[in-house]
């Protein structure tokens, strides 16, 4: 019995031990030289003849782990882009689990010319609150910038701006491997950092200086995009030089030089284009918001400089010269929300802008022991611009378009008149001019004194501006509803010449504490001290006595003020006029008073706190012939709440809480009517009360390794309670708006979406990727349609239900992508119910990359944009978008390529947009050159630093050079394609 006992004992352990042990191979991944993580390093293990036999890749933490399928003698293969590839014999026995330990890569610098590495990687790893992307997962056009990357990921948007959100949240800052770059412009990074340095970016929230020494969560995050520079480049020198000449008189030129080594990185850029850089265009992820606003001619010079010895000092410097030409011309139509009737109007302005400006910021971070942190941040800026605008406008007492095609043309004015739609012209000319000087600093010592987090610190901020701007315009209204004493339409003139010196300074002073009050549990206290002053002191010349149309003759330049002040009949100084005349004196004391409790768990962390805010201010105004003296004494306050739970490294959840008291301004609360402007007539409210807003966000995140699965949705809700919204009387004759700042509720908003990507196949080759939003917004106001009538109340909902969704197919050679995206608009006015719209935007299409033998690749992508459901006919269009790339690249290590790039080429893109809120619906149509064909040549220069590698073995798969199938070739092809206007352009172009 026992012997059967002992036997069976034998066989129970050794099956439960034939289960434990699953023939698994695990191990990390290092740089071997700076002893750095190495993620998404693609790891195989082959047999003895080399076969393939199963894949993995390493995760965030450069870890791996693979199973065997039985036992034998194998050989583990791990490799990345820039490194030699390791491969090592393997021995799996008895089933047993098999760790190889840490294993070093070592920088391969021939490799960094041209590399074939095998498999996918993820597109997309999520880890805490950080979303990384894998940059060669993401196959752009040759030469790209990183701003036809950022467009490509998942969750991102990139406006026409230039403003960047990913997953519903702008981005504020770019950095570069950790590190601040241009900070204060993210637009020069996201045009001018090409693609083919870049291994990862990461997206995640950054903490303030003052947050990330002391820990006190003072609300100031910022999104940032983080770029990691691709393995062996970080020692070095790497340049790029692109030059692109094009059709219409495009032209695009960038050069870029870098020198990295352990401590120091210099990037220096300079660039001359009038394209905007926009890159190809269409597709599901931009649709119509890709709208191109006017032609521009930009020239930037930029430099970027980082140190840090790794243990006391760092510091970061940028430096950069920007210079812009724009050429923006409009056609508007829109239609305000005005009682039970509605009010129409349209107007065509050409508007001509020049800008100069110098900026300079620099950071140091000083900790010469454990327990000090000294940070300084200086600061300047110097602007100048110019502008000069021409503009005809009318407006409509009922849908001009329902009777005439063009409705500013002087037939169909007439026409108008004879049925009494009329209600005004307009005619406005200003030429404008500014300069600006701006300086700032910002000094913090931090102390720890022990260390449980017991620290304290002191702040210093100070800034001051000082500008000046000449202004010179003329306004010529016709009234056709309002007769003169002959009976005929009365008319108004007012040509001013405008001159305003402002100067502006601020400073503060905080302290901040934070103690240890129980186990892993902080109670933190801030004080700050605000005083804030500005001066504005304007001079206005009244020259509407000069006779109609005196200035006509005239053409508009820039600062061309003098030719009409030469027209003048009389000495200039007896055109002052000290009613139209302004000085204003405004200063402000401010005490902000925090006190927080922070709880850090090992699953879950939770501030919870308050701010006392109260504020003395004064203000002093001479204007209209009416002088105030005033002062004010209010208190704010402002509870925040904000909770983050850890389900695993990979699954967070975040829940946050914001209420903010938003005091009115000082002119708002003047009982002063300006009517300046007759067409714009502003009152002031003495009865204004403060505006208390709610802000709810909560954002979940998961991350599986197996198929690459990443999950993110977010939701948003924010509601005002005494929202400072505006009760507008229109007045029905001349077509003029009294605007007067009033207390609403029932405004609200609500923003959801879910973002999910996923591999189907485990090799990564197939992936699914799709993202879902739903907003919702309500506004409220109240219209008067004259002064003697009731006021009503406005209300104004808007629903937007937008689906995009991406399948894709990737390997060595080929890159297909299939897309499409949907936006169902359903807009409702309770007093404009024949203005409701139920839109809809949808695009579809696909992109094809080929990289083929002999150096030569091919990108394209084909999009059909449509819309339905507007009233305006002309918006129900169909837009067919294609675009083309043919790249060769040449010389040793592909240094030079030639690129033929053709955008637009069917000519169909339009350039309109349209905005809807409270008051009113507009339509804007913009000048811009889609359509033409641009010739680049690119340039490049790689020296690292390294060894040369051995070639490599002939049982590596061919393999893309761009990594895992997706993206640009890391021998680097640098910056962008472009859409846009030369300096002084003109027209609606075409190809």
């Amino acid at each position: 019995m026992v012997k059967r006992l002992l036997t069976f004992v034998l066989l129970l352990t050794g099956s439960i031990s034939m289960l434990a042990q699953n023939r698994t191979i695990t191990g990390s991944l290092y740089d071997g030289e700076l002893k750095e993580k190495v993620p998404f390093a693609v790891v195989q293990l082959l047999k003895q003849d080399s076969s393939y036999v199963v894949g993995a890749t390493s995760d965030e933490a450069g870890s791996f782990k693979i199973t065997a399928p039985s036992n034998g003698r194998f050989i583990l293969k791990a490799s990345y882009v820039g490194y030699k590839t390791i491969f090592q014999n393997i021995t799996i026995a008895n089933e047993q689990d098999v760790s190889v330990g840490q294993l070093d890569f070592q920088v391969d610098s021939r490799t960094l010319k041209e590399v074939k590495v095998v498999a996918s990687a993820p597109k997309v790893v999520v880890k805490a609150d950080t979303f990384q992307y894998n940059a060669s997962a993401y196959r752009v056009p040759e030469g790209s910038t990183i701003e036809a990357l950022v467009k490509r990921l998942p969750g991102a948007e990139v406006s026409s701006d230039g403003t960047i959100k990913i997953n519903g949240k702008e981005v504020k800052k770019i950095l570069v491997d950790g590190k601040e770059f241009m900070v204060g412009d993210t637009k020069t990074a996201m045009k001018n950092l090409p693609t083919s340095i870049v291994q990862t970016i990461k997206a995640y929230d950054q903490k303030s200086d003052l947050s990330r020494v002391t820990g006190i969560d003072d609300g100031n995050e910022s999104t940032v995009l983080d770029f990691g520079i691709k393995a062996g480049m970080n020692k070095g020198l790497f340049s790029n030089i692109d030059l692109g000449i094009g059709t219409h008189n495009r032209y695009s030129e960038k050069a870029m030089g870098a020198y990295f080594n352990n401590k120091f990185r210099m990037m220096g850029f300079a660039s001359a284009n009038n394209v905007n850089d926009m890159g190809f265009g269409g597709g599901p992820r931009g649709g119509f918001g890709g709208v191109r606003q006017g032609l521009n001619a930009t020239k930037m010079v930029g430099l970027n400089m980082n140190y840090d010895n790794g243990n006391t000092l760092q510091w970061d410097g940028s430096v950069r010269w920007n210079h812009s030409d724009g050429d923006l011309n409009t056609r508007v139509s829109s239609e305000n929300f005005v009682a039970s009737q509605g009010s129409f109007a349209n107007r065509l302005s050409q508007e001509y802008t020049r800008t100069n400006s110098w900026d300079g910021r620099f950071r140091l971070e000083w900790r010469p022991d454990s327990v000090w942190n000294i940070m300084f941040r200086p600061n300047i800026r110097l602007t100048k611009n110019d502008g000069q605008v021409v503009s005809s406008s009318a407006a409509y007492n009922a849908d001009p378009y329902e009777t005439v095609d063009d409705p500013l043309s002087a037939a169909s004015i007439a026409q108008l008149k004879a049925l009494g739609t009329m209600v005004n012209t307009q005619r406005n000319m200003t030429i404008s001019y500014g300069n600006t000087t701006a300086l700032g600093a910002m000094l913090q010592v931090n102390r720890k004194l022990s260390s449980n987090g017991r620290n304290v610190t002191l702040r210093v901020d100070g800034n001051y501006s000082d500008s000046d701007s000449k202004t010179f315009s003329t306004q010529d209204i016709q009234y056709f509803q309002l007769q003169d004493a002959l009976g005929n339409d009365s008319t108004y003139r007012a040509y001013r010449y405008n001159l305003m010196p402002t100067k502006s300074w601020d400073y503060a002073l905080q302290a901040t504490y934070s103690e240890p009050i129980a186990r892993k549990t902080y109670l933190q206290f801030s004080y700050q001290f605000k005083y804030g002053f500005s001066k504005s002191d304007r001079d206005t010349y009244d020259l509407s006595a000069m006779p109609s149309g005196a200035f006509g003759s005239l053409q508009p330049a820039y600062r061309s003020w003098d030719n009409y002040l030469g027209l003048l009949t009389n000495p200039m100084a007896s055109y002052l006029d000290d009613n139209l005349s302004r000085y204003s004196e405004y200063r402000t004391y401010t005490h902000d008073m925090q006190v927080m409790m922070r709880m850090i768990r090992d699953k879950w962390k939770m501030n919870v706190g308050v701010m006392f805010q109260p504020q003395h201010s004064t203000y002093m105004q001479d204007y209209l012939g009416v002088h105030v003296d005033t002062a004010r004494t209010v208190f704010n306050w402002s509870p925040t709440f904000d909770f983050r739970y850890k389900f695993s490294e990979q699954s967070n959840l975040r829940i946050n809480y914001k209420g903010t008291i938003t005091q009115p301004t000082m002119s708002q609360l003047l009982s002063i009517v300006d009517n300046t402007d007759p067409q714009n007539i502003s009152v002031g409210n003495p009865g204004l009360k403060p505006a208390f807003t709610n802000n709810f966000r909560l954002f979940y995140n998961t991350y599986k390794q197996s198929h690459s699965q990443a999950l993110m949705t977010f939701a948003n809700f924010s509601t005002t309670r005494n929202a400072i919204g505006n009760s507008v009387t229109y007045d029905a004759i001349t077509g003029a708006r009294t605007i007067r700042p009033v207390n609403v509720n029932g405004n609200w908003d609500a923003d959801a979406g879910l973002m999910y990507n996923t591999s189907i196949d485990s090799a990564g080759v197939w992936n699914l990727h799709t993202f879902t939003r739903a907003n919702f917004n309500r506004y409220v106001s109240y219209l008067q349609l004259n002064r003697t009538s009731n006021l009503e109340k406005n209300i104004t909902k808007s629903l937007t239900l937008g689906e995009r969704l991406a399948a894709s197919y990737r390997t060595s050679w080929l890159e297909l992508e299939l897309d499409g995206s949907v936006d169902y608009t359903n807009t409702k006015n309770n007093l404009q119910s024949m203005s409701n719209l139920r839109t809809w935007q949808f695009a579809y299409g696909g992109t094809l990359s080929l990289n083929l033998p002999w150096n030569m690749s091919i990108s394209t992508d084909l999009h059909q944009n449509s819309r339905r459901g507007y009233s305006d006919a002309s918006l129900n269009t169909n837009e067919l978008l294609w675009n083309a790339q043919i790249s060769q690249s040449m010389l040793k290590g592909n240094a030079l390529t030639f690129s033929l790039q053709f955008y637009d080429i069917l000519r169909q893109q339009s350039n309109l947009s349209r905005v809807i809120n409270s008051m009113s619906r507009t339509d804007t149509e913009y000048n811009s050159i889609n359509s033409y064909i641009m010739l680049r040549a690119t340039y490049r220069l790689n020296l690292f630093a390294g060894k040369n590698a051995m070639p490599k073995p002939k049982d590596s798969p061919d393999f893309d050079r761009n990594g895992p199938g997706m993206g640009p070739r890391p021998n680097g092809r640098p910056s962008g394609n472009g859409g846009g206007r030369p300096p002084m352009g003109g027209g609606f172009g075409g190809f």
